[in-house]
């Protein structure tokens, strides 16, 4: 198959303006948002922001089977790239625009209309996922599609993220939510229709989905060792970042008492995928993908450590640890990416049915529990810590709740991506094996 042009790559690409910017904003700033404006106490505003990505964790499966059993011209997957896109969209720009009420209806607002979204957002991300194991067959031909969707995934982050507290504090209070919701919203509109009219002139195939129920096929994927221990990994890296991405205003307003310093951080944290997405890509095609996702795992953890010494280190070194654990989050992103579709492309090439949407769902369900758990577990440590909330910010938290801030930020987070490296090491699909799959397949 000739490569993909670079129209293909970029319209493929720019989906990542919506999964990014859903992926960031809600875990930078929905638990702030719960716990410092509505007053909502740390732990319940844990649950409310873990309860609707739970509920994708049981959705993704499903729409990866239906996207699998999908028959249009346009392809089995893009006619969800609209339908959920748009959901999406519409979703967030109502998840911070909760009107005056009491308190407990003001958590139910956010955590019905959170549930929506997520909804929304599981029909267009599983099938987006799905994506590259159809459009190719060459194993670096993914790496470089990959490259693509994480160069653009860094900057979409980059954006989010930095400039959504930026909205809120230049508008202040609960419209500066509410504007940042509504603009959040239009950039991921723009993403959505981009990957839709970009992939249009994308190779269309018939897709053969697996027989069975959806049962049968997870039980199928369960089994299939490479990708469970590739999943694992994964998942334990995703609630380690999230963590991490729940702690920067907490790091920023708290512990280093500079409001402003959020953005400065996550821009540490994200800015280095825009210069190194392309480079983590070379050292993948000259050690393979296994190794150089060990290096860069290496990178985030030892960044994520120095972090902890944020009560006591210079500005500037707080930074420079996070910029350190910057570099290994780029590569965390591209490398699991682009080592997925080898995986779902290796059993199709196998059993000669195609099961690349059961996979995906599988693989964003797992990438959504550990984006949901991470919130979650740093609100725990923020309770143990006895964290403060309050309905106008700026109140005065006890050094304990400060410990726990650089701990759940810091420390936590380098241990989990430690932890994960266990999986790793015995992921076998090398190069080699990809090719003759593709060989034995021909």
């Amino acid at each position: 198959m000739p490569p993909l042009g670079r129209a293909v790559r970029a319209g493929y690409g720019s989906g990542s303006v919506a999964t990014g910017a859903f992926g960031t904003v809600p875990g930078l700033m929905l638990l702030p948002y719960l716990t410092d404006t509505l007053g909502v106490a740390a732990l319940l505003a844990g649950a409310i922001v873990l309860l609707p990505k739970a509920w994708d964790v049981v959705l993704n499966p499903y729409a990866g089977r239906l996207s699998d059993r999908t028959v249009d011209p346009r392809g089995p997957r893009r006619p969800w790239l609209l339908r959920g896109g748009l959901g999406l969209a519409a979703g967030f720009a109502l998840l911070f625009a909760a009107p005056s009420m009491p308190l407990a209806a003001e958590a139910a607002w956010v955590l019905l209309v959170f549930l929506a979204t997520a909804t929304a957002y599981a029909f267009f991300q599983v099938p987006y996922v799905a994506m590259p194991a159809e459009l190719t067959d060459s194993y670096d031909e993914r790496t470089r599609l990959m490259t693509w969707r994480v160069a653009i995934l860094a900057l979409t982050i980059l954006v989010a993220g930095g400039t959504a507290p930026a909205i809120r504090d230049a508008v202040g209070g609960r419209d500066g939510y509410r504007v940042m919701g509504l603009l959040m919203a239009c950039l991921m509109l723009v993403g959505v229709v981009s990957a839709y009219v970009g992939t249009r002139r994308a190779p269309v195939r018939t897709v053969t989905a697996g027989a069975g129920g959806l049962r049968d096929q997870l039980r199928i994927v369960a089994g299939a060792r490479d990708f469970r221990l590739l999943l694992t990994t994964f998942i334990v890296q995703a609630l380690a970042t999230g963590a991490m991405l729940a702690g920067v205003d907490y790091l920023a307003s708290d512990v280093l008492d500079r409001t402003a310093a959020s953005t400065v951080l996550f821009v540490c944290f994200v800015g280095p995928a825009l210069l190194l997405t392309p480079v983590w890509a070379r050292v993948g095609a000259r050690v393979g993908k296994r190794t150089g996702y060990t290096w860069s795992s290496v990178f985030l953890a030892v960044g994520a450590l120095g972090t902890a010494t944020a009560q006591v280190a210079p500005l500037p070194v707080v930074y420079l640890c996070t910029a350190l654990a910057g570099v290994g989050y780029a590569g965390c992103q591209m490398f699991p990416m682009a080592m997925l579709p080898d995986a779902a492309a290796v059993d199709a090439r196998r059993t000669g049915s195609s099961r690349v949407g059961v996979y995906t769902g599988v693989w964003t369900a797992g990438e959504t529990l550990g984006l949901a758990l991470g919130p979650g577990l740093f609100a725990l440590v923020l309770a143990v810590g006895g964290y403060r909330s309050s309905t106008t910010g700026g109140t005065t938290q006890p050094d304990s709740a400060l410990t726990a801030i650089t701990l759940g930020f810091g420390v936590v987070p380098a241990v989990l991506v430690v932890a994960s490296l266990w999986w790793l090491r015995r992921y076998s699909l090398s190069a080699d094996v990809v090719g003759s799959a593709e060989r034995v397949s021909a």
